[in-house]
Order: structure tokens, then C-alpha cells, then sequence
């Protein structure tokens, strides 16, 4: 009879998340994941199957609690300034001395860079990811912007500017306060 787990999957996951963020997955010891998590390497194996299998479920748990909460309020039917508040809030956060973003940029755009890129299902999870991402902005555009000719043109440049500034976050980030300035300056004269 094997042992009742006694550990919260969620927090643990989280505390996955936060090293896979800040390490990438290659550099993501199992010694720092089992001192990160609490678990020893047996139990993590036994949850997750692996370190990869920790792996997936801290990227959808990026998704999920970090992600999406953010593009909320850029999807449905978003209100007309929602796109520039959603780029405002990334601005700040970028410019906030110790916040996570600005720290440790973007976990996937992180591992787009990465050799663990190379695994197809990866790839695919940062496509659908940069697909999201794009949709939101460009629903944020099309509330703004109602009556621009060329939405995508400047759905596809901001979403861009916004990955650059996910990327050169925690090398940059003047750099990469200066994409998000760009992509609102854009926004604006659209």
C-alpha cells in the first residue's frame, strides 16, 4: 500500500515554478527543486514522474495563475483603455526594483531561448502561448483603436514589443521599459 501524499501539489508546483523561472530548466538542479519544494527527489519523481513532468505543470501553472489573470481583462469584449492599462501594469512592474517580471522576465519566453525549446512539446506550448498573447493584444487594439485599417499590422508589432520586453527583462531593463513605451506610443497614434 503506498504512502497518502502529504504535501499541497499547488504550492509545490509553485515553488517549482519559481526556480524554473529564475534558473531555466536546464540549470533547475533537483537538489534546488527538492530544497525549493520541501519534497526529496523520490516523492517529486513519484508525483511528477520527473523533472520534466514538474516542469509542465509549473508552465501551466504560469499559465493559469500569472498568465491569464493578466490577459483577462483583454479578452471578450475588452473595455476601450484596457490594452494600455494592461501595458501601464507591465511597465511598472518592469520598472519595480525586485518584481518577478522584472527579475526573471517571462518563463516562457525564457525557455523559447533555451535548449529545451527543442522538445516539440515545448515548442508548441510557447506557439499557443505567443498565440494567446497576441489574440488579447489584439483585442485590446480593436477596443481602443475601433475604426484602425490595419489591426493585425499593429497587433503583430506590439505583441512583439511586448516579447522583446519579457526578454531583455532581466538584462535590460531600461531596454525593455523602452519596447513597452514604443508599443503604447504606437496604441496612441493608432
Amino acid at each position: 500500500m503506498g504512502r497518502t501524499q502529504t504535501f499541497d501539489t499547488a504550492e509545490v508546483v509553485r515553488s517549482a515554478r519559481a526556480v524554473f523561472w529564475r534558473h531555466g530548466y536546464e540549470a533547475a538542479s533537483v537538489p534546488a527543486l527538492e530544497a525549493a519544494t520541501g519534497l526529496r527527489r523520490s516523492s517529486i519523481y513519484h508525483a511528477f514522474g520527473s523533472k520534466r513532468g514538474l516542469f509542465d505543470a509549473a508552465v501551466e501553472s504560469y499559465l493559469d495563475e500569472i498568465v491569464r489573470p493578466r490577459l483577462a481583462p483583454l479578452t471578450g469584449v475588452p473595455a476601450p483603455d484596457a490594452i494600455l492599462d494592461y501595458l501601464y501594469g507591465l511597465r511598472e512592474a518592469l520598472e519595480r526594483a525586485g518584481s518577478v517580471i522584472a527579475a526573471n522576465g517571462c518563463l516562457l519566453i525564457n525557455a523559447a531561448g533555451a535548449s529545451i525549446a527543442d522538445d516539440a512539446a515545448v515548442r508548441e506550448t510557447i506557439a499557443a502561448y505567443r498565440a494567446e498573447l497576441g489574440e488579447a493584444i489584439g483585442n485590446g487594439i480593436r477596443a481602443h483603436c475601433p475604426d484602425i485599417e490595419d489591426a493585425q499590422r499593429l497587433t503583430d508589432t506590439v505583441t512583439a514589443l511586448v516579447v522583446a520586453a519579457y526578454a531583455l527583462a532581466r538584462v535590460d531593463t531600461p531596454g525593455a521599459v523602452h519596447s513597452i513605451d514604443a508599443a503604447m506610443d504606437l496604441i496612441e497614434r493608432a
